[in-house]
């Protein structure tokens, strides 16, 4: 199957979050020596709130607080988005624009693709989902930073028994081939999530998840599910090498949820 893209500039998109992300790498670009950044390429489940979505918080929030200092996150992962949709919005653009030679891009995204109901979004895990991942893959391999592949964090889903089910379906499976067969890092955080919502059981994960007195959310997290999933994904960045010991902090040590802020959403 051949893929395009549609060639839009960071202008003509209007969501808040990008232009967010953008105005952080013209900061971070700036700089006459800049650090070594971590870009996040994914889905809500990772993205930035703002506080008219308090208390729900993407991991990649918490990420900082289990990095060095002098390793920078650039979080571009946008609610709603899929594999396809990102790089159709031009925001894969946006990312490969602002990366260097030595930065990381970690690429998390199944949640959204797996909505065969809306073809915008929708990719088959063993076809489109693979050529698309790939075009990040080549994308930050070409410009001489390093491709981390991230299986998608689980959702809060449990049977009858009480045993935490998956609800990814081929995608994580097909994330693992495609690592694989590129050479590429793979962070399986879908497999350690799972692993953790089974220990936690079916009331215990509630205080990870965005349960409000009006919300029952099994997707997203409040401040203690972003960090405990942040804490899974650096613990992943080291033990595959991603990272060294110097480039972590933090991994044992509890993060008090007061750390998380959500800043005001961007106006026009």
């Amino acid at each position: 199957m051949s893929l395009s893209r549609r060639q839009v500039t960071a202008a003509a998109v209007s969501s808040i979050p990008l232009a967010f992300a953008a105005a952080q790498t013209a900061h971070a670009g700036g700089r006459h020596h800049h650090p070594r950044t971590l870009y996040i390429a994914g889905d809500s489940t990772a993205a930035q709130k703002y506080s008219d979505a308090a208390p729900e918080t993407g991991w990649g929030m918490a990420l900082p607080f289990f990095l060095r200092k002098e390793l920078e996150v650039a979080n571009h992962a946008v609610n709603g988005r899929s594999s396809k949709s990102f790089v159709d919005e031009g925001r894969l653009d946006v990312v490969l624009g602002a990366i260097r030679p030595g930065d990381l891009l970690l690429i998390q995204f199944a949640h959204n693709d797996e909505k065969d109901e809306d073809p915008t979004r929708y990719t088959e895990p063993w076809t489109t989902y693979q050529e698309y991942l790939r075009m990040y893959v080549d994308g930050a391999r070409a410009r001489g930073a390093r491709p981390v592949l991230a299986t998608p964090v689980e959702r809060r889903r449990f049977d009858a028994a009480g045993n935490a089910v998956p609800s990814h379906k081929e995608y994580p499976a097909s994330m693992r081939a495609l690592a694989r067969q590129e050479g590429v890092a793979l962070l399986d955080v879908q497999a350690l999530s799972l692993a953790l919502w089974q220990r936690l059981g079916v009331e215990g994960t509630k205080a990870y998840f965005n349960w409000t007195a009006t919300e029952q959310d099994n997707t997203h997290f409040n401040p203690p599910g972003a960090i405990a999933v942040a804490r899974l994904v650096a613990r992943e960045l080291l033990r595959g090498r991603v990272l060294a010991h110097r480039d972590v902090r933090r991994l044992d040590e509890e993060i008090p949820e007061s750390w998380i802020s959500w800043p005001e959403p961007a106006t026009a």
